[in-house]
């Protein structure tokens, strides 16, 4: 070969195969992020987690600390970064991109958990585990956590869901997890059997065991399901008034969204006293839907007394409380038609970057958006649930929702019904609002509770507490559902243990990393010797 031939193309470097073979791993941990992402709402399609999680078994299985972190991590982008991209709708793509790469840290260390466990004996047990560990934990910090994308909430549909009546969120999303993490042992199993000839039964019916065991609980969890009227019913209405158009700006609009919710509950005056539909027992207004101060405004205060007196029931109102001095208060108010105001409900868990900043001046570097927030909002301290005509209705706020403790709580404390009050309208025509209606669905199984969940701009609905829509409304029309509802007093297992399911996962994880980290010392101390 001549110098020229030497300096041609011909000469230049080519991807070889073990170059490619190093980007197999990193592209099936991504892989099994998107696979998670698109077992979300609102695709029906609850089954890619298991896939997803074999996936993720394979992609971590055996590798060392620093790779499994990696890998990890590019799962949790895989993952999060499509999930959350409503985050950025009406504020650009640094809120979403910062939020992703945050979130996505607990499931690299999850990746990190998983891969130590992984050479341990039943290890998709303790896989499982670790992953469950991760979303408790990003279910609390930073900032009171974000436990968004919980793999349970993309089960509303699945065959695994009434496990949330045995354990709740974290019950269902081990369940999960440990049948993808055993439905990969299973194929290794066989894969070895095919290369050595030789069947190994032990290994090969544990992971069997794996698969078979969240499906068979899930099974014979559906007696706890159940839509019965323990307490009588209820005939709810929920309001959807609208907003005048999307994005941030709604707020600017705030007298005709109080509008639109006041006109809509005439309308439904009208039709009751026309027997076009029946007369509620109550009325539920979406958060938001009077962010005019009643208390401050008289001419708001009116409007909505107009329209209380009109439907002649208790009404609860979404509002933005302006106190003189000090924080702002998303409230719910109870609304009587004789007495006016007279209970109210401020949100416990206010969202922070979106009803409060943290570390304003530093995030105002990246982002001038947090400027729209010019008076934070303080969170409430009391558990809020309604007698509204004689039916106990508990009340989490929006946001709420995701947290377990927020919804459980309003149940111990005698509601027979949840409402799920909230407002989508800043997050436009996005996967948010689906999303969101699934948390609301696996509530309902979680605690064997109808839940009423009056939107804003939609979806808004009304669930069974076997998780069925029984109804629901399209995103950004005004509307208004009325349905009988049956009543509930009686507690899940879920309800009763409250968090002891999760801290039992997560004594299952520490245990399984504690005996990877001695059989690792063990294995370093017999080489040194």
């Amino acid at each position: 070969m001549t110098p020229v031939d030497a300096s041609g193309p011909a000469a230049t470097p080519q991807p070889g195969p073990a170059r490619l073979r190093r980007l197999v791993r990193p592209g099936v941990a991504v892989l099994a992020g998107v696979l998670l992402f698109l077992s979300f709402p609102p695709r029906p399609l609850w089954w890619l987690a298991l896939p997803g999680f074999a996936l993720l078994g394979w992609a971590l299985r055996g590798r060392r600390a620093r790779a499994a972190f990696g890998l990890g991590y590019l799962s949790g982008l895989g993952f999060l970064l499509p999930l959350l991209i409503w985050t950025g709708a009406e504020v650009g793509r640094f809120p979403w991109i910062a939020l992703s790469a945050v979130e996505a840290l607990f499931i690299a260390a999850a990746g990190l958990g998983i891969a130590a466990v992984s050479r341990l004996p039943g290890w998709p047990v303790f896989a499982a585990a670790v992953w469950i560990l991760a979303e408790a934990a990003r279910a609390r910090v930073p900032f009171g956590g974000f436990p968004w994308g919980k793999i349970a909430f993309g089960q509303a549909e699945g065959v695994f869901l009434p496990l949330a009546a045995v354990g709740g969120t974290p019950v269902l999303g081990f369940a999960v997890a440990l049948c993808g993490f055993g439905l990969y042992e299973v194929i290794r199993q066989i894969r070895a059997y095919r290369a050595t000839g030789t069947v190994p039964r032990g290994p090969l019916a544990a992971a069997a065991l794996t698969v078979l065991v969240p499906v068979t609980g899930a099974l014979a969890a559906l007696p706890l399901v159940d839509d019965s009227a323990e307490d009588g019913t209820a005939t709810v209405a929920a309001v959807q008034g609208n907003v005048p158009r999307l994005g941030l700006d709604f707020n600017a609009q705030r007298r005709a969204v109080l509008d639109n919710h006041v006109a809509r509950t005439e309308e439904l005056a009208e039709a009751v006293k026309q027997k076009k539909e029946p007369q509620p027992d109550f009325v539920l207004w979406p958060e938001n839907s009077s962010d005019i101060d009643p208390y401050a405004n008289p001419d708001a205060a009116d409007a909505i007394d107009q329209a209380v007196k009109k439907i002649g029931v208790p009404t609860v109102i979404g509002a933005v409380v302006a106190p003189p001095t000090g924080k702002l208060r998303n409230t719910l108010i109870e609304w009587d038609p004789q007495k006016g105001p007279v209970t109210t409900y401020d949100k416990r868990h206010v969202q922070p970057f979106g009803e409060y900043i943290p570390m304003r001046s530093f995030v105002r570097i990246f982002n001038s958006n947090v400027d729209r927030v010019s008076r934070d909002f303080g969170p409430g301290d009391k558990i809020g649930v309604f007698d509204l005509a004689g039916t106990k209705v508990g009340l989490a706020t929006c946001y709420e929702a995701a947290f377990d403790w927020a919804v459980r709580d309003t149940v111990t404390h005698g509601a027979q019904l949840i409402s799920v009050p909230s407002n989508n309208a800043t997050f436009g025509r996005s996967e948010m609002t689906y999303q969101q209606l699934a948390m609301s669905r696996v509530r309902a199984v979680e605690h064997s509770r109808s839940v009423v969940v009056p939107v804003t701009s939609g979806v808004s609905a009304i669930i069974a507490p076997d998780g069925r829509i029984v109804e629901q409304t399209q995103m950004f029309t005004p509307d208004v559902l009325v349905e009988k509802v049956p009543l509930r007093s009686s507690l899940t297992p879920a309800t009763r243990m409250g968090t002891l399911p999760e801290a039992l996962l997560v004594a299952v994880a520490a245990a399984g990393l504690g005996w990877s980290l001695l059989r690792s010392v063990r294995a370093r101390r017999n080489r040194d010797a």
